[in-house]
């Protein structure tokens, strides 16, 4: 359970890092994580030039994060409710 709220966390403030800690989703997580540290540059280019979009690209990207964290933490469930096969 542990790792699944490492996951969670992870995921929350780096998409696609916590699906790496989770051992799923490897490749999409790797595109993941490209695109999140995209969008912190764009972000935070937005927050030195005073843009009036900064505010709506914030909550955008804090709704997605929430959306990751939420989904790495159900994976990390599911991963500890199936039995280990092998």
């Amino acid at each position: 359970m542990r790792r699944t709220w490492i996951a969670t966390v992870l995921n929350f403030f780096l998409p696609g890092t916590g699906y790496l800690v989770l051992q799923q989703k490897r490749v999409l997580a790797l595109f993941w994580l490209a695109g999140a540290l995209g969008l912190t540059a764009v972000e935070l280019s937005l927050q030195s030039d005073g843009s009036d979009l900064y505010w709506p690209m914030f909550a955008a990207v804090f709704v997605m994060n929430i959306a990751f964290a939420a989904d790495a933490y159900l994976a990390g469930r599911r991963l500890a409710v199936e039995p280990a096969t092998g």
